[in-house]
């Protein structure tokens, strides 16, 4: 597949936010060189709407999870409620799960709770964990180190904003960084040097749409096609091509996310 490709790793597709014109909005991915989609579970309960977006858009999968703000509505899910929904063929990751103090939520006992068991559905599954993290790091590295302990799993410290003790907690422990359109927000210098330092074998980037649209949209609703700003942004940290960080970003979902076939091998195969 020629030109340049581009995965956004976090988007919610799902949300009516997008109801007046997802397939537009598909569309200008497309053109814009965002191949490959992937719509972030929130709720367990919404899954069959998951499901039916990435029958409908052959560019799009899915995950299965509980959000942390989420967790006091599906309290009682299982490990096995969640594997079970990773069987259907289109769903290729676990999350959005995690911890955030920031918003009012469910209490910090809950959010654990259910995103340890979130925690092993990725261990038993094979499929990597896609982390929420606000306002909780301690608490964070504190988990992912006990669980990493009883068994090593693949995460994502999605829509990366938090502190470089994190970030590296999380590389150490084999895990990846991905980076939304705050990276290119003008206040976020401080972000852009944690990027800098991330090892380019870990890096991913998103949208989180339609949250946090990068200049120039920032202040509009957010979009897949807008992840090549986020990009663009992360290849002047990196100090590297924007073609150059669409192939390792890629290169990156594809090991992390590796139930999602790589259409660019088919190509270059046929």
């Amino acid at each position: 597949m020629a030109g340049t490709f581009l995965v956004d790793s976090h988007c919610h597709l799902d949300f009516a936010d997008f109801d007046e014109d997802r397939d537009a909005l598909i569309e200008r991915a497309h053109q814009a060189d965002i191949r490959l989609m992937v719509t972030i579970s929130t709720r367990v309960s919404k899954m069959a709407r998951l499901l039916e977006l990435t029958n409908r858009y052959p560019s799009v999968y899915a995950s299965v999870g509980t959000h942390p703000l989420s967790a006091g509505e599906e309290p009682d899910l299982g490990t096995r409620d969640y594997v079970r929904w990773s069987r259907e063929p289109n769903v290729v990751a676990i999350g959005e799960a995690g911890l955030d103090y920031f918003h009012e939520g469910a209490p910090p006992a809950v959010q654990e709770r259910v995103f340890r068991r979130q925690i092993a559905a990725a261990r038993e599954t094979g499929l990597p964990l896609v982390i929420h993290s606000r306002d909780c790091d301690d608490d964070m590295r504190r988990i992912l180190e006990d669980e990493t302990a009883q068994g090593a799993f693949g995460f994502v410290l999605h829509c990366f904003s938090a502190g470089r003790r994190l970030a590296e907690h999380g590389l150490a422990l084999g895990g990846y960084v991905s980076f939304s359109g705050i990276l290119a927000f003008k206040r976020s210098e401080e972000l852009r040097a944690i990027a800098a330092d991330i090892p380019n074998d870990r890096l991913l980037v998103e949208t989180d749409a339609p949250y946090l649209a990068p200049p120039p949209n920032r202040g509009r609703r957010n979009e897949p096609a807008f992840v090549r700003d986020t990009a663009t942004a992360l290849a002047e940290v990196k100090g590297i091509t924007l073609d150059a960080l669409a192939q390792q970003t890629s290169d990156n979902f594809f090991r992390l996310f590796s139930k999602v076939p790589d259409p660019r091998a088919t190509s270059v195969s046929s």
